[in-house]
Formats: C-alpha cells, structure tokens, sequence
C-alpha cells in the first residue's frame, strides 16, 4: 500500500508537487525560532492585525549558524558490571531516511530522531538567498500561526532549526495512517473491506473530529482555507487530524505579498485539486463561494463550514459536487453561482451505501452549502450539536420521513417512561380497532 506526506506551508500536494506515498507517513508543517524568525516576529504581527508587510522584512536576513537542534546532545550509555558508562554523543541529531515529497518553496523528509530515538518528519525550506524573502516570510508566518494552535486534532512542531547546510527546517510528529482522500477512492471503487471498514456512522466520526479542529481555530480567530479530503488524516488508531494550514490566516488579515513571477508562477497549479496560492487562495474543487469569488478579506469561520461541508458531501456521496465541471474556471464559476442541491437531490444511488444517506443528513448539507453565509451554519459548534442532536433521534422535522423518524423516536421514550400507560393505551387503541374492524365486517355483510 502507498504511503502520503500531508504538510502544512506550501502543501507537498499541491502546486509543482512530486506525487508521494499515499499510506503512512502524514505531517503538518509548523516552525521556526530562529534568529531570522524573531526578526520577522513584527512581520506576523502587522500581517495579523490587518497590516502590511514593512519595508524593514523585504530583504532576507543572513541565515544563523547551525544551532544546538541540529547535533545530537543526549549522551548514550552502556551498563557493564562496573555499573553505567556514559558515551559522549557526535554528529547530526536527525538523520534522514528518505523523502517523502517535494514542493515549491521546499522538501520534507522522513528523519530518525537518535537523541530521543523516534521517527519524525522535517521539512526544510529551500536557500532563501536563491527563493528571496517571501518565502521566507510565509514560512515564518506559518510557523507562529500554526504553532499557536495545539489541538489534537492538529499535528504539534517538535522542534526548529537551521541545518548544517544553513537551511531553515521545522520538525513535526508523523501520523501514521491515510488520507481521507485515499479512503474515499476506495470506497468509490467499491473495495468490499473498505466499505465494510467505513459505514456512514464511521464517516460522520470522522468529520465530527474535524468540526472540532475547526472549533479550536475558529475560537482562537484563524481560519484554514484549504479544508479538503487530501488534507485530512486518518491514523491507524482513528485519530483525525486537519493538515496543510500553509495558507491559513488570521480573520481579517492582509495577504503576504508575493516580490517575484518565479513566485507567481510557482503559485499557479494545474489541477482543480491542488492548492493555489496566487489571486485565488484555497482549493478550487473545494472553495467556499466567497473564496472563489476573491473576497479574501472578507472570509470568516463561514466559508471554513462551507468547505467543510463539501467534504462531508463527497465523504457521503462519494463524488466530489464540483468534479463535472471541465476546468478550474467552471468550477470557480460554480462555486459562485450554484446554490445547494435540494434534500431530495443531494445524493445519487451507490454501492458503496446499500442503506443510501438518511434525509437528516441531506438537510443538515442543504443548509451547510447554502450559497449565502447568512443561511449557512453559524459555528462548527453548532454543527456538532445539530450532529450530537441527530445521533440521539432528535432530528429537526423537515420533511414526512423526519416527522416519521422523530415520532417513532418520540413514542420510544414514551414506552420508556410509561410502559404501564404506554402498554394500556395500545391495548385500548387495539380493542377499538378491533371494534370499528368488526363493525364494518357486520355492515358489509349484513347490507
């Protein structure tokens, strides 16, 4: 089976990406405090209040020296019958593997870590003095905004540093597991044990683990803007965790300008299904409509909820709601102008979903993919809650098979807490059918 790498920062699947392993290894980019990083310390700052960058950050700092993070400093030791010996420790304290993909502005690695003696994944970011600035500016940026962001739903930085060849790099826990990206083929392709692995209760777990990383961002005032089955995991345990904040912001925050048309260039993808960096920010396959009509400065936790909600559609249907269109502008067409599908549309007949998908599900996507924001859910709180509610038999009534649904829920309860009262009513309701029965039968009969 394949393995993938999911890095934050400049998505490793993304634009002028190298494909990569599909089944194992997933990280998420975080970074750097280095020298250079506390000098555009003030560049994140103004970016994050709404600000521009300073004159002061065009130019790039001098790289540090290789710090104290790029050598290894534990000692070993031996036990003898003389008792422990301490062995001073040399050399690199990551040494690398192999690697496990390739972006624009940098490559990430598979690294043993020999002073704690675990596996980790790095990512370094290419020569700034061969990139410039900009680069250099976003992967600081990234840095301090996805740091700022410990969540178990979110892949923590393990440590920052410059390397013995003067390259920035930033080091993160591996999450050994698969794309949900990876699952959904699978499931589309209607692989038996896939489909016996992943119910519709399974998948709705699933997108409730991202609703909560969602949750935590949105509370601390950062949206992801690039929230897509390739940058969710799903680890061997179960664990879900939201990769690639690269292009995360904080709400109402200046963009950090791009200086050359190398950078543009490289900016610019060639699949609906990658990251784009340039005038469009987000995935178009993915885009919230106010994103794939440039409104950038405007987004809030909305357009997160949107997007969100085009995953659980795919997750659910198992085709992705734009992939008829025939190009990346058809489909930035339609994320401006479609509004959501009605219930009864929602979903096409699949294999993969014997039993189809509930109408509480199909009500609960309508709203989330309503083309105004003002119609969409408020908060992914809300959203959890509408799910926790559907999952008790508490679905909202808007339609006769909800009314169905939430009746028969309603009349358990009822048995519940009267059974004596429940059982009595039934029985007059019986004897009184039974009656009206054989009084017509009397009728019929007898003219």
């Amino acid at each position: 089976m394949e393995h993938r790498v999911q890095a934050g920062g400049t998505s490793e699947q993304g634009a002028g990406a190298t494909p990569t392993p599909r089944r194992s290894i997933a990280v998420d980019d975080t970074l750097i405090e280095s020298k250079a990083a506390l000098a555009l310390d003030a560049t994140w700052a103004a970016s994050s209040a709404g600000g521009s960058v300073p004159a002061a950050a065009a130019a790039a700092p001098t790289p540090p020296k290789p710090g104290a993070t790029t050598l290894s400093v534990l000692p070993r030791f031996e036990m003898s019958d003389g008792g422990v010996r301490l062995l001073p420790s040399s050399g690199p304290r990551y040494e690398r593997l192999r690697a496990l993909g390739e972006g624009g502005m940098g490559e990430v690695s598979l690294v043993e870590d020999r002073d704690i003696g675990r596996t980790v994944a790095v990512k370094r970011l290419r020569d700034p003095e061969t990139t410039g600035p900009g680069p250099l500016a976003r992967f600081v940026d990234e840095v301090k905004l996805t740091g700022s962001l410990e969540h178990p739903n979110i892949v923590p930085i393990h440590d920052v540093g410059v390397d013995e060849h003067g390259q920035y790099f930033f080091v993160m826990k591996f999450v050994d597991g698969e794309t949900l990206e990876a699952v959904i083929e699978r499931l589309r392709a209607g692989d038996p044990a896939t489909i016996r692995a992943w119910p519709v209760s399974r998948r709705l777990e699933v997108f409730e683990g991202l609703l909560r990383a969602l949750e935590y961002a949105h509370a601390r005032n950062i949206l992801h803007r690039d929230i897509k089955p390739a940058n969710i995991m799903v680890g061997r345990f179960g664990e879900v965790v939201l990769m690639d904040w690269g292009i995360a912001r904080p709400i109402g925050a200046a963009e950090l300008p791009r200086e050359s048309a190398e950078e543009n260039a490289k900016a610019r993808p060639s699949r609906a299904s990658d990251t784009h960096h340039g005038a469009l920010i987000g995935t178009p396959l993915y885009m919230s409509p106010e994103q794939a009509s440039g409104q950038t400065d405007t987004l809030d936790a909305r357009s997160d909820l949107y997007t969100a909600s085009l995953v659980l559609h795919e997750l659910l249907g198992l085709r992705a709601r734009r992939e008829g269109h025939p190009h990346v502008m058809a489909m930035v067409t339609a994320a401006i102008t479609e509004d959501a599908p009605a219930p009864t549309d929602m979903f096409s007949p699949h294999p993969s979903n014997p039993d189809g998908i509930a109408p509480e599900f199909r009500h609960f996507l309508h709203r989330g993919l309503a083309l105004s924001p003002q119609e969409r859910w408020g908060s992914a709180s809300e959203m959890l809650a509408e799910l926790a509610a559907i999952a008790e038999g508490r679905c909202r009534i808007q339609c006769p098979m909800t009314l169905t649904k939430r009746g028969t829920r309603e009349l358990g309860r009822f048995v519940d807490r009267r059974p004596v009262l429940a059982v009595s009513s039934m029985a007059a309701v019986a004897i009184s059918m039974t009656t009206l029965a054989v009084y017509a039968l009397q009728h019929l009969l007898l003219g």
